[in-house]
This record gives structure tokens, C-alpha cells and sequence, in this order.
């Protein structure tokens, strides 16, 4: 009987012991399982969150602006066909019809945008039957949230003169044909009806005129490099009209016939595949190296040409 009260007992603490270490064990478990989620929590809400910039659009309506080519780049695979034209100066008056009947001069242009901020174009004139190949590349784009405040683009072309060589050019060699034109356009939209670019211009020719001298010495009458800032702004009157004003200063001083500051002013009317610009202005050329080095229309005189370019897109 006594060993009967030990041995029930004995199953008393086991059972008692088995219980405990049962208990803490699930006790354990459910601890471990409520700290995961809390580590994995933590992990997830430290992901950094990265901004997508978004870029100004339409600081300028076109590819031009009077005379002077503007920051803008089309959207990849636009094909723009140009047709730009000045008169005669107006200073003539009624004998050629305010320069409407004098020699005129013409030049048609294509360009096309074959990779994003890239243009690539070809012009042709009936000055000189000057042709050129262009290109024009948008470095930096403006910024909605001003972190980047002004749209830069880089712009340059070949010209050649295609004249057949005679008594009255100067060509010796085929690059003696040759000039070329470096422009880059700083620009800025301060609102949306206001935009502003400047330009600093390089224009460079490998043959120019010359004269000898009393002691048969060959003198330079131009410099082979020419130096130009331009300046244009564009301020919005409606939701398709502008008015667009230019003006270039000459800035490198030549042995003689130094070139004349250009003045022109102006309305843009643009729809969604054409622009079209009507303009005063002192440049009679539409190469513009020809502008840089020989322009000697005199805004004081009222020596102003009237102008219009006509620019037709198409998206592909």
C-alpha cells in the first residue's frame, strides 16, 4: 500500500514537469513568430524613392525664329520641309514696290530627326547656288522644378558654293567652296507666354577676297573668323501667335567692311503641323555666315527687308 502512495506520487511530478516543459515550449514558439513579421516590416519601409524628371516643353514654336535657329529639336522621326524667302529693302520705295520687285532670294530645306535630340538637315539657295548639310544636337533641356534652369543645344552646318568656276570666283581648290557655321543656343522659358535664348556664333570662310597693295602684297579686307552674338525672344499673344524679335550683334572687328548689326521683329503663327513667321529684319541672306561677315543693311537708314519662313512637319 505504501509503495502503491509513492509510485502514484512519483506520476505526479513527472506529469507535473512534462506539463511545464510543454507550456514554455509553446510559449517560445508563439514569441518567435510575432518578431518576424516586424524585422521583414522594417525592411520593406526603408526603399528609397526615385523622382522621374520632367523637361519644359515648348520654349520656342519651331526650328526657327526669324533669321537664327532656336534651342528646339522635333520629337524623333519628324521630317520638316522649309521654305523661306526675303525681299528686296524697303528704302527704294514705290520704284520696286518697297523691294516686293527687287531680286529676291529663296532657299528650300529639309531636316529630319532620326534618333532623340538629333537633327540632321540639307539646305539649298539661289544666292551663290549655295547648298548646306546641318546638324543640331540638344545637349541639356530645361527642367520643370528649375534643378537644370536653361535648355542648351549645339548647332552647326557646311556650306558650298556650287558656282562654276569662272573669271568672277575665287575658287582655286574645291575647299576654297567651303564656309562653316557654329552656333550654341542658351535658352531659357520664364513662363509660358516668355522665352529667351542667346547664341554666341562662329563663322568661319576658307577663301575670301582680298586686294594687293602699292608693294603687290596680297591684303586682307575680311577675317577668316567672325565672331557674333544673337539674341531672340519669342512673348505669346494667344494660344498660336507670337511676337518674335532678333537681334545680332557683330562682334569681331575686320580690316574693312565690317558687317552691320541685324534688327528684325515679327509674328509666328503656329498650328499643329505648320508654322508660319512674317518679318522685318536687316539680314537679306539665309545662309547665316553669310549674315555674320557681309551684311551691310543699315536698320538706321530703314534699310529692312521683309521675310517669311513657312515650316510644314510631318510625324512618322
Amino acid at each position: 500500500m505504501a509503495n502503491t502512495r509513492i509510485f502514484r506520487a512519483c506520476m505526479v511530478v513527472v506529469f507535473c514537469v512534462s506539463a511545464g516543459n510543454l507550456m514554455a515550449q509553446s510559449l517560445s514558439t508563439k514569441d518567435t513568430t510575432v518578431k518576424r513579421p516586424s524585422i521583414a516590416q522594417d525592411t520593406t519601409s526603408a526603399a528609397p524613392v526615385v523622382k522621374k524628371k520632367s523637361f519644359t516643353k515648348n520654349t520656342f514654336d519651331g526650328n526657327y525664329i526669324i533669321d537664327n535657329q532656336t534651342v528646339m529639336v522635333p520629337l524623333k522621326g519628324t521630317l520638316e520641309f522649309d521654305i523661306q524667302h526675303r525681299f528686296g529693302a524697303v528704302d527704294h520705295g514705290f520704284k520696286d514696290l518697297f523691294g516686293l520687285f527687287a531680286s529676291a532670294t529663296m532657299k528650300l530645306g529639309f531636316s529630319y530627326t532620326p534618333v532623340n535630340n538629333l537633327q540632321v538637315g540639307f539646305d539649298a539657295t539661289n544666292e551663290k547656288m549655295e547648298v548646306d548639310w546641318n546638324l543640331k544636337y540638344a545637349l541639356l533641356k530645361q527642367t520643370r522644378d528649375n534643378t537644370l534652369p536653361v535648355s542648351v543645344t549645339l548647332y552647326g552646318n557646311a556650306m558650298m558654293d556650287t558656282r562654276a568656276k569662272d573669271n568672277t570666283t575665287l575658287f582655286v581648290s574645291t575647299s576654297d567652296r567651303f564656309s562653316y557655321f557654329y552656333q550654341l543656343i542658351v535658352a531659357r522659358k520664364f513662363s509660358e507666354n516668355f522665352s529667351l535664348q542667346i547664341a554666341p556664333s562662329l563663322a568661319h570662310f576658307n577663301n575670301l577676297p582680298g586686294y594687293l597693295d602699292a608693294a603687290g602684297t596680297v591684303q586682307q579686307i575680311y577675317k577668316n573668323d567672325n565672331f557674333l552674338i544673337a539674341t531672340s525672344a519669342r512673348y505669346k499673344i494667344s494660344e498660336g501667335s507670337s511676337i518674335i524679335v532678333n537681334y545680332d550683334q557683330p562682334i569681331t572687328q575686320n580690316p574693312a567692311n565690317n558687317p552691320r548689326p541685324d534688327i528684325s521683329f515679327g509674328i509666328e503663327m503656329r498650328t499643329s503641323g505648320h508654322d508660319f513667321e512674317i518679318f522685318f529684319g536687316n539680314y537679306s541672306s539665309l545662309m547665316p555666315q553669310n549674315n555674320v561677315l557681309f551684311n551691310q543693311n543699315n536698320f538706321r537708314t530703314g534699310q529692312f527687308v521683309l521675310g517669311f519662313n513657312i515650316s510644314r512637319l510631318w510625324n512618322f
